[in-house]
């Protein structure tokens, strides 16, 4: 019995209220992105990446400040070219992207971030 119901899944603040990891997460990223910091986030599992997107996109959408976590993501899966794009995008001046999800095996083939 797993903390998400379903099928059919859904998205809502049990993403990040069972998992002691998210729930320190949950406090630590608006302090960051308070601070102007922009943060990096690795795991080896891909699957935890998605938990993650689906966790940024639900954040932006219940924010009451407006305020959004964009991200930029690869993984071992994304093609040279849409690597590149991604870390041009993460690494532009004034970027709009808080957050870079990265699974380690990505991360070892030659990632150059700001």
């Amino acid at each position: 019995e797993g903390a998400e119901p379903g099928p059919p899944y859904f998205n809502g603040p049990h993403i990040w209220e069972n998992a002691g990891k998210m729930v320190l997460l949950d406090k630590l990223l608006p302090k960051l992105k308070a601070q102007g910091s922009r943060v990096l986030i690795f795991s080896q599992m891909t699957r935890l990446l998605d938990i993650l997107e689906d966790y940024l996109l639900l954040k932006g959408q219940m924010s009451e400040t407006g305020q959004d976590y964009q991200y930029c993501r690869i993984d071992g899966s994304t093609k040279g070219e849409d690597r590149d794009i991604a870390m041009d995008r993460f690494n532009e001046p004034n970027s709009k992207y808080f957050a870079f999800l990265l699974s380690t095996r990505a991360g070892g083939l030659g990632i150059n971030l700001a």
